[in-house]
């Protein structure tokens, strides 16, 4: 029988849809619940399982912002035939997060055998968890916050996108950890760091998402438990980008700098005492 039923859906799907978003590394949180809840965190279907309920937590995104998705996508169509529209903001914007994408698919597919093997082991992710607030604290000291999402460029744009292969190689790092550091880190303020993420999100998880439809299919999961931990991911992952942006407009993130500390503790020590195997 599958290792994953109603109740493990929903309880993953709840831990993806807080913590994709948040820069505390939903992977790491994944794997801390799947190991406490006995579910094999190396199985391929699992690991195809944590990957489609993302498309959930994206999905969300496309809702959530789907007036700027729209305005997007309007300004991209509309530059396929007018030289004029190709030199505004918001055609160049959408061209950039395609073209910002591009260097985490070629890393991941170069390193598809590192990154399913021992770049896997939850001492990576555990460690990778204190290591990128190590940088997160950095990036939001010495970043000046005076740039906003109109004066972001094909640089910001290809520099934050890539920082995403941190993320890839150092599950624990986390994704939206590292592109928000990324961006503090070339002077964007904390709401535009933060909707940049978003953004970049959005065909980086996509594609995750469908190109382990099948593992997560294939295997015992059952398509019940998947369609239901995608869906408590979307409604879970809503809630949490709206308080994330909330947020970061009068907080720093001294909160999730410590938070990662913690939970990467925690993982250590689960490790150490073999409440979790590696």
């Amino acid at each position: 029988m599958s290792s994953i039923g109603i109740p493990e859906a929903v309880v993953l799907g709840v831990v993806e849809g807080v913590t994709e978003f948040l820069p505390i590394s939903s992977t790491g949180h994944l794997k801390i619940a799947e190991g406490l809840m006995g579910i094999p965190v190396d199985d391929a279907a699992v690991v195809g399982f944590t990957a489609v309920i993302q498309v959930g937590a994206i999905a969300a995104v496309f809702v959530y912002f789907f007036k700027d998705i729209a305005r997007f996508a309007t300004a991209w169509a509309r530059g396929l035939t007018d030289r004029e529209a190709r030199q505004r903001h918001d055609y160049k914007f959408t061209v950039w997060v395609v073209y910002a994408t591009v260097p985490l698919v070629c890393v991941g597919l170069a390193a598809k055998p590192l990154i399913e093997g021992p770049l896997a082991s939850l001492w990576v992710v555990a460690g990778s968890l204190i290591a990128g607030s190590g940088v997160m604290w950095v990036a939001d000291r010495i970043g000046r916050h005076k740039r906003g999402e109109d004066d972001i460029d094909l640089k910001d744009a290809m520099l934050v996108g890539s920082s995403q292969i941190l993320a890839l190689l150092f599950p624990g790092f986390s994704r939206s950890g590292a592109t928000m550091s990324a961006a503090l880190l070339r002077d964007l303020d904390r709401v535009a760091a933060t909707r940049l993420s978003f953004f970049l999100s959005i065909p980086a998880l996509t594609g995750a998402g469908l190109y382990e439809l099948q593992a997560a299919t294939g295997g015992d999961v059952g398509l019940l438990p998947l369609a239901v931990g995608t869906l408590v991911s979307f409604v879970v992952a809503y809630t949490s980008i709206a308080w994330l942006l909330k947020f970061v407009a009068q907080h720093t993130f001294n909160a999730f700098v410590a938070y990662r500390v913690i939970i990467g503790l925690f993982l250590m020590g689960l490790l150490s005492t073999g409440v979790l195997e590696a």
